[in-house]
């Protein structure tokens, strides 16, 4: 299987710079996976789909300011970081650019009066960089002053308000990239879910690096995807089991409840609470342990998540949903519109 088969050209005015207004506003495009049949709608129609006993798979994670700017110290040579995980207490694995003249050693001052200093400990083998950070008092609330949030590179709009980069769910904070399928929701709308007898089930996977990594080999299946911690609580690892145990569907909100999911599941299907690192890889021949529904953006050509799409509802299916959005004008990627999986 070859990266190559996952690509599709897409006119670069259709890479939504904005949010829109209002969340639930996105139009919607509705697909039967096992017949290839989809339908244009908003994503304020999203409750007809679901149905009683249904269960609702939401990413609770927070997005940090994860992107920062500052110096090297000795030179005052600038600099950007990008905080993907933290590794102990102030020490975290972070993308630095330029980050060739970046070594072990090097000192770093952000902020007016180096409110924020750090120093390099060690370049990885993907040339990711350990810094250990510097400050007086919470850290978190000097990344509040000093960061920015990490949109994609291809957003090249100012975020006006960085809470439109956060689901209204967000809780724990830790990503350095959104869930971007649950920015679609507003709290009115979950209310509507609800009131259907939808159950909503939250799960943590903190988005790190594999969301700014493209795959650069040929051959798919030696893609190696960078780790990313997720946690499942008791509560929703019992809510998804009744479920299936039901007969209702367990429907993902985004890829990334999806991989939590797929991650903790057993070869039975059933659903274990706990904690972790996951580096699943979900692509065309992946069998699904617990998943029976999808709502989730439009992806990059030749991505992962294109990859996990089409391991879903077929490749064939998902190029001429994505064909036909392209020719009615979708928004694609983070601030984009959304698919339905069925």
């Amino acid at each position: 299987m070859k990266t190559s088969d996952f690509f599709y050209e897409l006119p670069p005015e259709l890479i939504a710079q904005d949010p829109l207004e209002e969340r639930s506003s996105s139009r919607l495009l509705s697909l039967d996976r096992v017949s290839g049949f989809f339908q244009h709608e908003y994503f304020r129609d999203l409750p007809g789909h679901l149905c009683a006993g249904d269960c609702l798979v939401l990413n609770n994670t927070k997005v940090i300011p994860a992107r920062l700017y500052g110096t090297k110290k000795d030179t005052g040579a600038s600099i950007e970081v990008l905080l993907l995980k933290r590794k102990e207490a102030d020490i975290w694995e972070t993308l630095v650019r330029p980050g060739r003249k970046c070594r072990p050693g090097t000192k770093l001052v952000f902020g007016m009066d180096g409110l924020l200093q750090g120093e390099v400990l060690d370049v990885l083998d993907d040339g990711n960089r350990l810094i250990h950070f510097d400050y007086d008092g919470i850290f978190e609330e000097v990344l509040d002053r000093l960061g920015e949030m990490p949109l994609p590179p291809y957003i090249t709009h100012k975020l006006k308000d960085r809470n439109r980069y956060q689901t209204v769910y967000a809780k724990y904070e830790g990503s350095a990239a959104a869930p971007t399928a649950g920015l679609h929701f507003t709290e009115e709308l979950l209310q509507e879910i609800r009131d259907k007898g939808v159950q909503i089930a939250p799960v943590t996977l903190h988005v790190g690096l594999g969301t700014f990594r493209p795959v650069k080999v040929d051959d798919v299946e030696t893609h190696h995807m960078h780790s990313e911690y997720y946690e499942i609580t008791e509560n929703t690892a019992n809510t998804v089991n009744e479920t299936k145990k039901n007969g209702g569907r367990v429907i993902c909100v985004g890829t990334t409840s999806c991989r939590t999911l797929e991650t903790a599941a057993d070869e039975h299907g059933a659903l274990h609470a706990g904690r972790g690192w996951t580096d699943i890889f979900i692509y065309p021949g992946y069998r699904f342990k617990i998943m029976d529904g999808l709502i989730t953006n439009f992806h990059l050509p030749e991505s992962t998540l294109l990859m996990l799409v089409s391991a879903f509802a077929g490749k064939d299916h998902i190029l001429a949903a994505y064909e036909e959005a392209i020719r009615k004008k979708y928004r694609f990627f983070s601030f984009g519109d959304a698919m339905l999986i069925l």
